[in-house]
Order: structure tokens, then C-alpha cells, then sequence
């Protein structure tokens, strides 16, 4: 361990291959970005409300599927509200009009009303532009990670501090 402190080239080194990490990640995101045509990809649920369809911590794999198919009624979709930084997984109730001016309305499947109330003040209904993608596939519960690490923010520094410590102490 302090050997590798010691010598600055293999620190070195090892500082890159940990930024060689963090990079092809950012590189995988982005491009899973462009061939899914969604700024957000992969999301989490984070809430009960689309129970039994999906549960906390399940993870959903969007496609933005709009550009070949107009959003049908049954679909479930993951769209931002304005001034929110947490995206919403809901399914489409009710759909007016046709092509990109189309109106949406949604409402989670453990909801008992529709989704009026979590839309940004003055709205209505969901325009295209505020769809992030359809789900087209999940993997259940594997996104508890995410849950906790957004709900203990402490443990997020802890793991960056772990990763880091195992990619500076690693021999090679």
C-alpha cells in the first residue's frame, strides 16, 4: 500500500485508470442516448405508483419510439414536468388529437386520479416534448442502488471513496 504511494508514476497511473472508468461509463451513457434517442435511457422507479406493472426499484430500459409511432393509450411512458428534476413512469389514459400536436394524459396504475396534479402549474396534459421515452423492458429491483443512494447521500461519497481507494491501492 505505501509503496504505491510512494512511487509517482504507478499513482499516476492508477489516477488514469480510474478516469478511464468514470469516462467509458459516460461514454456508454451517451451513447445508449443516441441509439435509444432519449436523454435518460435507463431510469428507476422510485415509487409505488405504477404497482403491480412495476415496483420500487425496478429498472426501465426507454426507447423514445415516437419517431417511427405516434404514443398510443396503454403505453407507458416517462416524461419530465417542468421546474422537476425527477422524471415520471406513468401510463397513457387518454390521448387527443394526432401527430406531434397530440395531447396526453396520464395516470399511474396504483393511482386512483390522473396525473393533472403532478403536471407544472397551468398544464394540463403532456405535449411530445415532454416525453423522455416509452419502457420497452425492465429488470426488476435492480435499480435499489439508486434509491439508496439518493436517499442516503452519505453512502454515495462512501462508495466513491471505496472505488477510489481499490483503483489507487490495486497492484498491477
Amino acid at each position: 500500500m505505501l509503496s504505491s504511494l510512494q512511487n509517482p508514476r504507478q499513482a499516476a497511473a492508477q489516477l488514469m485508470n480510474f478516469g478511464l472508468i468514470l469516462s467509458t461509463a459516460f461514454m456508454m451513457w451517451k451513447g445508449l442516448s443516441v441509439i435509444t434517442d432519449s436523454p435518460s435511457p435507463i431510469v428507476v422507479v422510485l415509487s409505488g405508483s405504477m404497482e403491480p406493472a412495476f415496483q420500487r426499484g425496478d429498472l426501465l430500459l426507454l426507447w423514445n419510439r415516437n419517431l417511427f409511432s405516434e404514443t398510443s393509450v396503454g403505453e407507458i411512458v416517462v416524461y419530465n414536468v417542468k421546474d422537476k428534476d425527477i422524471p415520471i413512469v406513468h401510463r397513457v389514459v387518454r390521448k387527443f388529437g394526432a401527430g406531434p400536436e397530440a395531447k396526453l394524459l396520464t395516470k399511474g396504475d396504483n393511482n386512483l386520479s390522473d396525473d393533472t396534479e403532478l403536471y407544472a402549474p397551468g398544464q394540463d396534459y403532456l405535449v411530445r416534448k415532454d416525453i423522455i421515452g416509452s419502457v420497452f423492458g425492465f429488470i426488476p429491483s435492480v435499480g435499489f442502488v439508486t434509491i439508496l443512494l439518493s436517499e442516503y447521500p452519505w453512502l454515495k461519497t462512501a462508495m466513491l471513496g471505496i472505488m477510489g481507494l481499490v483503483v489507487v491501492l490495486q497492484r498491477e
